[in-house]
Order: C-alpha cells, then sequence, then structure tokens
C-alpha cells in the first residue's frame, strides 16, 4: 500500500448474522468512505423487471405479493429451504452486485474516498473477498445476535441456524478475515475501534506487521 493510490481501498466485512456489520460499516462512513451495503443492493435488485420475471419463471407467482411485486419472504423461504434454488438465485445477483461494486469504486475514486466498505453476507462465498484490499470479521457473541434477530425481525432460534447454516461457518469467516472488530461494548467504543483500524489501513500497515 505504498506510494500513491490511485483508488479507494476496498474493506470488506465479514461476520455472523446481526453481529453489527452494518453499524461498522456506518462508522466507516462518517469517516468519508463510501458503503456498498449488499443486501439492500440485493433487494433493489429484485425489483427489476427482467430479475422479476426470471423469479416468476423458476419459481412460480407464490414469489409475488398482492400488488406484483417481489415478496422478500416467500423467496427466502424457498432458497433458504432448497440448496439448488439459493444458488441459482446468486448466480443471478452476484453478477449484478459485482457491476455495481466496479461503478462504485470508480465513483468513489473520482470524490476522494479513503475507502469503500462492502457490506456483503456471502462476501467469502461469492468470492467477493478477491476484490478486497482487506477483509474485517465482526465479532459478537451468538446470545445477542440471538436476541437482536428475535426483536428486530421476529426470527426464532431455528430460522436464525437455518440462514446461517446457508454460510460459511463463523470460525472459517474469522480464520480467513485480516482484522476482528468485537461488537459486544456499546456504540462508542466500536466507533473508536474502527476509527483506529481505518487509520491502520491508511497507513499501510498489515496484520502481520503488528505481530
Amino acid at each position: 500500500m505504498s506510494g500513491a493510490r490511485t483508488r479507494p481501498l476496498v474493506i470488506g466485512l465479514v461476520g455472523g448474522i446481526a453481529s453489527g456489520k452494518s453499524a461498522v460499516a456506518d462508522a466507516f462512513e462518517r469517516r468519508g468512505c463510501v458503503v456498498s451495503r449488499s443486501d439492500r443492493e440485493a433487494h433493489a435488485l429484485l425489483e427489476l423487471a427482467e430479475v422479476r420475471a426470471q423469479l416468476v419463471a423458476w419459481f412460480g407467482e407464490r414469489v409475488l405479493d398482492s400488488e406484483g411485486l417481489i415478496d422478500r419472504r416467500a423467496v427466502g423461504a424457498i432458497v433458504f429451504s432448497n440448496e439448488s434454488a439459493r444458488k441459482r438465485l446468486e448466480g443471478l445477483i452476484h453478477p449484478l452486485l459485482h457491476a455495481q461494486r466496479r461503478v462504485l469504486i470508480e465513483q468513489a475514486a473520482v470524490v476522494g474516498a479513503p475507502a469503500v466498505i462492502v457490506d456483503a453476507p456471502l462476501l467469502f462465498e461469492a468470492g467477493v473477498d478477491a476484490e478486497c484490499d482487506a477483509v474485517i470479521f465482526v465479532d459478537c457473541a451468538r446470545e445477542i445476535r440471538l436476541q437482536r434477530v428475535m426483536s428486530g425481525r421476529g426470527w426464532d432460534e431455528a430460522e436464525l441456524d437455518r440462514r446461517e447454516n446457508a454460510q460459511l461457518g463463523l470460525d472459517v469467516k474469522r480464520a480467513r478475515a485480516d482484522y476482528v472488530v468485537e461488537n459486544e461494548g456499546g456504540l462508542d467504543r466500536l466507533d473508536c475501534r474502527v476509527g483506529s483500524l481505518l487509520r491502520e489501513l491508511l497507513s499501510g500497515t498489515s496484520p502481520d506487521d503488528r505481530l
């Protein structure tokens, strides 16, 4: 990372469901970074006419709501109980997300953003880590994450398990990440850690240099 950069750093975020990746992304955003939020972007892609038509062709009109739009809950019920259906959906959506990220990185370079933060639930599974200069694992106890999804999303423990089982194991994600940020001590502590880590990344210090 020495010398002048011609593009912003690309930093990936991984972690368990409800670990607080969005809060980490927000902290980076407050420091001038540009954030790619894959979940939100994927939801928007589901409303494209060509994507909607393809989903109906694959799964039938049960994936539509009363207004003829994609019912994300219905799609989720299908793809999280059927691996081949999930891979088919990913094969449709992931290339579109990749194209959007490429444009976002170019735009971030134009405005001089220090980094692009990629918050993608399937970052490793989709090979997005190959686009990243560094990957951060957001660590949070399962009990806290379960409480968050129960109160915020209406899930039970079985639903959390079902969705996490469709992803790489947390131990694997943590081992493959370059940095770990713990998110159990409040937003102020998290914000401070993110600020320190961004300075470290921009300075060109690698994880091995700190050992």
